[in-house]
């Protein structure tokens, strides 16, 4: 009888308990939907949550952003789970390696990825609010992970700009201000980068800090919730196609269960909704595949709306969407998830555990050999994914060859490396390494070739065999400064070469490059070699100890020499030894830039490089006395007309003079012509062999045939031109269009030939014509100063890393 009494006692004082939390519309003072709440606003109730309702609501700070503000989550669950969460998550994790016996679900909802999507972050909290209340019960068996804004900073900056030009209370017209956000959108983080494209690159802070929990977790079901156009209906699983091969039939049956019970609630509200479209699921680094590749359904809910809609907006067919409406339907497809999860707790973790368990890939290991740089850039990113890795420092090893795209062999003598397939991520290794991923639809949302191997500049070998890692032994580099040295020599061949560099120069050491390779006290080093002479650097009384001290932070190795007198090659006084200018370099933003591609840029300063950059907005532009700098970038964009002759003038009188202008993608193009630079567009005739009329929807099938969806290329490189240095005879680009410009009459470093097929990736049949025989980087010798155009954009998304170098050398080797 008593412990009947404490337990109807302890069930009233959890009704109670639920019936005084405060909804978000009581806590916030206004009305859910009415305004776009603020990022301190939204933790503030989360908060709030964790403190009135300890036993079901656990709240944790998992990281912070560059612009300060908090990361969260938030685990919702029955008070008898969340007492006992860890085990929970100790056992779910040992299904990855087929020892669990967990019966628990794990759902995962991320919101507001893209900031200026802004309706996820308000239904996130009337989502837990109802969970903690009206549907307690889904928590019996589930355990709920939610991140109510992956993006603050994005997010801040979109209800910040809007609640300042809103009308009051708003404006449904779509020609109103308040519907037109800037250049520089809420979508995008800090870097102005798309956090839905950095799950398996992890360049961004946020991305980092979430996959350290999110490993910890690896959930049944990932949800993340995007906006779309405002005349779009609702987009739920299952996905288009193509879906990657990897992808199990529970998975995709799985998404179709979620589905149809989505459609139930959306059918009997009458909202219009639509399905298996648009979104497939096949590039690795979206927040619906990356969960699916290790073993998760995941999944990309999709509301119309974005940073046009606001708090109203009047549709094309004359309709008011208004924030409310959008939260709605974001809050039923949320509990829908929640509450299918539920029912079938147990078969998520069966199939969890089925995933996990070893698979028959074709290639059972990954072979790597490289630059020592290049290889630990790699191991990095492989240990933030928890992905298992060997060493190898002998052996020749068969399997399909990257370098050749056939059968082929692979000798390591050092800096080899192993990836298995045989581990807990081995389904996810298969994607990241997999030559060429197999397309079922060449339709498709994104890039289609990523393999890391040529991303990060690796010969390698896709093995059929296991191969076994060596022991091997891990040896610092050894900096030989002697002070009674004449100089010291370091090679160039990596971005962490580029960081020593840009680290000596900002400390005032004065560094020459190699123009030709050389010989010198029975050792041989490679043009773009830097030369430190104790000569060169007599007026700085520190300069041994910041050399030891920048080497050793870089764990860069020093040849010493003790003379300037070479075997073979041109001495070290030599006008073929030049002084590396300490640069000081602008690039243009705003107006006529793309913010991703200039985020791009500005992130490789100041986070990958750590060196000094300028940002002269457009508006201004013309104000600026450009011979304060050695340096102007160009971003990629839609120029247009921006350069006017009298600009376009200007721009060549500074370069003639001695400038320097690096020119990407789309800034190309308001350089070319009669007035321009040297470079011209590739001209090709139209094929009228073919002309009869295509059927209306066979149109975007015809439209691809021109189309680059981001495929892998074998380029020729010319290693003697200082835009090449460190690089060898190859060069693999990742190519995002068809754009084309014909060859330099000198200069060409980096350029196709006539064989154009894609190692790995998508191009459409026309696109190979347009892209034969092409440039894709060169230097322009204009006067004193060069132009330097890049085709193709070594920056991309950040994770190119085998790119990243050409950019480096056009700052500091090309003069």
């Amino acid at each position: 009888m008593t412990r009947f009494l404490f337990s109807l006692a302890l069930l009233v004082a959890v009704s109670v308990s639920a019936q005084q939390l405060k909804s978000p519309s009581e806590f916030l003072g206004y009305e859910l939907g009415t305004q776009f709440s603020r990022h301190h606003e939204v933790v503030d109730y989360y908060e709030y949550l964790a403190e009135a309702a300890p036993d079901r609501v656990k709240l944790t700070v998992y990281g912070q952003t560059n612009e300060r503000r908090p990361l969260i989550l938030a685990y919702v669950s029955s008070a008898e789970n969340l007492s006992n969460l860890e085990n929970i998550r100790q056992e779910h994790l040992k299904d990855t390696e087929g020892t669990g016996n967990s019966n628990k679900a794990i759902v995962w909802l991320s919101y507001n990825v893209h900031g200026n999507e802004s309706v996820s972050t308000e239904a996130s909290m009337k989502t837990i609010y109802e969970l903690l209340t009206n549907k307690s019960s889904y928590l019996e068996n589930t355990v709920v992970i939610m991140d109510p804004c992956i993006n603050p900073d994005g997010r801040d900056r979109y209800s910040n700009w809007y609640n300042q030009f809103k009308n009051t209370p708003y404006q449904v017209d779509p020609n109103s201000k308040e519907h037109h956000e800037g250049w520089w959108s809420g979508r995008s983080n800090h870097y102005m980068f798309d956090l839905n494209r950095d799950w398996a690159w992890l360049t961004q802070v946020e991305s980092q800090q979430r996959l350290k929990v999110f490993n910890q977790w690896m959930p049944h079901v990932h949800v993340d919730f995007h906006e779309q156009g405002v005349d779009n209906p609702y987009y739920f699983a299952p996905a288009a196609e193509p879906y990657h091969e990897v992808i199990t039939d529970f998975q995709r049956d799985f998404q179709v269960t979620l589905g149809r019970n989505h459609a139930k609630y959306f059918d009997a509200n009458g909202w219009f909704y639509f399905t298996k479209e648009v979104f497939d699921l096949l590039y690795p680094s979206y927040g619906d595949t990356y969960p699916m590749y290790n073993g998760s359904i995941g999944m990309t809910y999709e509301q119309g709306g974005s940073g046009r809609a606001g708090l109203g907006i009047i549709t094309s067919i004359g309709d008011t969407l208004t924030l409310k409406d959008r939260i709605a339907h974001h809050f039923t497809t949320g509990l829908s998830t929640v509450e299918v999860s539920s029912q079938n707790a147990q078969k998520l973790n069966e199939e969890f555990r089925k995933f996990h368990q070893n698979k028959a890939f074709k290639y059972k290991s990954y072979v790597l050999r490289g630059d020592k740089d290049k290889l630990d850039a790699l191991k990095s990113l492989l240990e933030k994914h928890n992905i298992a890795y060997g060493d190898l420092e002998s052996g020749s090893y068969k399997g399909h060859s990257y370098s050749s795209g056939n059968t082929g062999s692979l000798t390591i003598n050092k800096n080899g490396m192993v990836v298995s397939t045989d581990q807990p991520k081995g389904t996810l290794v298969k994607v990241l390494f997999e030559p060429n991923a197999k397309l079922s639809d060449s339709l498709t949302y994104d890039i289609t070739a990523w393999s890391l191997p040529y991303a990060y500049g690796l010969d390698a070998i896709a093995s059929t065999s296991a191969v076994s890692p060596q022991s091997v032994q891990q040896s610092m580099a050894s900096s030989n400064i002697n002070s009674g040295s004449y100089a010291y020599l370091a090679d160039w061949n990596s971005m962490e070469d580029a960081r020593f560099l840009a680290a000596l120069l900002k400390d005032g050491i004065r560094v020459r490059k190699a123009d030709h390779p050389f010989g010198i006290e029975g050792k041989s080093f490679d043009r773009g070699t830097l030369i430190i002479t104790k000569g060169d650097n007599e007026n700085k009384d520190d300069f041994i100890t910041t050399l030891q001290s920048v080497a050793q932070k870089f764990n860069k190795e020093l040849t010493a020499t003790s003379t300037g007198f070479v075997d073979s090659g041109k001495d070290f006084g030599s006008s073929s030894i030049q002084m590396i200018t300490k640069p000081k370099i602008a690039v243009l933003s705003g107006g006529p830039t793309s913010t991703l591609r200039f985020g791009e840029i500005w992130h490789f300063f100041e986070q990958q490089l750590y060196y000094p950059l300028t940002v002269i907005d457009d508006e201004y532009a013309d104000r600026v006395d450009l011979d304060e700098y050695h340096i102007l970038i160009l971003p990629d964009g839609r120029y247009g007309n921006y350069f006017s002759e009298d600009k376009l003038s200007e721009l060549k009188s500074w370069v003639r003079q001695g400038g320097k202008i690096i020119a990407m993608g789309g800034s190309i193009n308001a350089l070319d012509g009669e007035n321009g630079f040297g470079i011209k567009q590739k001209k090709m005739e139209r094929d009228t062999s073919e002309n009869s009329p295509q059927p209306y929807e066979d149109w975007e099938r015809e439209r691809i045939k021109g189309a680059i969806t981001g495929a892998i290329f074998k380029t020729k490189v010319d290693n003697s031109n200082p835009l090449a240095y460190g690089y060898g005879a190859d060069y693999f680009t990742l190519k995002l269009g068809s754009s084309a410009f014909e060859y330099l009459d000198n200069g060409n470093a980096v350029y196709l030939e006539q064989n154009t097929k894609p190692f790995s990736g998508f191009a459409g049949i026309e696109a190979q014509k347009r892209i034969s025989e092409t440039l894709i980087y060169g230097v322009e010798n204009y006067g004193r100063g060069q132009v330097i155009y890049m085709v193709d954009n070594p920056l991309f998304r950040g994770f190119w890393e085998n790119g990243k170098l050409f950019f480096a050398n056009a700052l500091f080797m090309v003069d």
